[in-house]
């Protein structure tokens, strides 16, 4: 990919993260009332003058609009995103300790998710209509009809209760015990893979059969390549761009749609932090994993668009 084309995509992704961060600055001032009053407010009890104040201040709201806002972005180029409104904690240690245990959830189910989807949605399509197919098909309709709690805790019941195969849940660092924490890794994985799973199979079946109705497929043949270098070669290749394409955008998603999931398996991640910000209304709290969670969407559709330039090079010429 040439670098002007690269270069231009990086400029890009930094001018959306920038009105991302803008949005999520302006959402406090636009919500009605003080916020620091709303941060402070409990069921029916108004909260004091004073420790309002105490909290504009800390806050930096009693400063004029621009002013804060120009500090926001400040804090955003040196990392620093504040302090936990509850413990008085660094907000970007937090998201460091927590982020990587998520991430490490996301890419266990999203691999676990091509192993399964890409490579029997390309044996439905080359065996279409047959028992594979149908079968197949059925069973991905029921993974997008059940929700991901749902999956879940079936998971639970049945692998850790009531076969005992599996850990119920919890967390233990890879460095102390590996074993373990693959254990305790393989069911939350599972549970964030049905749903991305049943969407990589659909599609990889819709974008081989429309590969395989191409005149170059015909034409591979007559020249007598073998079946597996026709698939290979001709077919994969282009039905590979939708397929990443709904790969990067489930995977952006997931990072949204973890939160369930984490709670059921009790898996430390961002869930944790976030639920518990959101109930104790941690301002900090919440605009720093808002923001973590949206950049790293951001990023991961350049991998996308880095991806689409390398399997096409035409792409770097829209």
């Amino acid at each position: 990919m040439s670098a002007a084309w690269l270069t231009r995509r990086i400029l890009l992704t930094l001018l959306m993260a920038w009105v991302v961060a803008t949005i999520v600055f302006l959402a406090l001032h636009m919500v009605p009332g003080d916020p620091a009053e709303l941060l402070l407010s409990t069921a029916g009890v108004v909260p004091d003058p004073a420790s309002v104040a105490e909290l504009r201040e800390k806050l930096g709201l009693d400063r004029p609009l621009l002013a804060q806002y120009g500090q926001f972005l400040l804090g955003l180029t040196r990392g620093d995103l504040g302090n936990s409104l509850v413990d008085d904690y660094p907000v970007i240690q937090e998201i460091g300790l927590r982020l990587p245990r998520t991430l490490e959830l996301i890419l266990a189910g999203t691999l676990i998710a091509l192993v399964v989807g890409v490579p029997s949605g390309v044996y439905a399509a080359v065996h279409r209509g047959g028992a594979f197919d149908r079968a197949a098909s059925w069973i991905t309709a029921l993974l997008l009809a059940v929700p991901v709690f749902v999956i879940g805790t079936l998971l639970v019941l049945l692998l850790a209760q009531t076969l005992r195969l599996m850990p119920a849940g919890g967390y233990a660092p890879f460095a102390q015990d590996p074993g373990q924490h693959l254990k305790l890794l393989t069911l939350p994985a599972v549970a964030i893979a049905k749903g991305l799973s049943a969407v990589l199979f659909r599609m990889t079946r819709a974008a081989t059969l429309d590969a395989l109705a191409h005149d170059y497929v015909r034409t591979a043949r007559a020249k007598g390549l073998s079946p597996r270098r026709v698939l290979v070669v001709h077919v994969l290749r282009n039905a590979l761009n939708p397929v990443v394409t709904v790969l990067g955008l489930q995977m952006g998603t997931l990072l949204g749609g973890t939160v369930l999931v984490e709670y059921v398996f009790n898996w430390p991640g961002l869930s944790t932090p976030l639920l518990r910000a959101v109930e104790g209304r941690d301002y900090p709290m919440v605009v720093g994993i808002i923001l973590t969670i949206s950049v790293l969407f951001l990023l991961i559709n350049l991998l996308v668009e880095m991806l689409h330039a390398a399997i096409d090079p035409r792409v770097q010429a829209a």
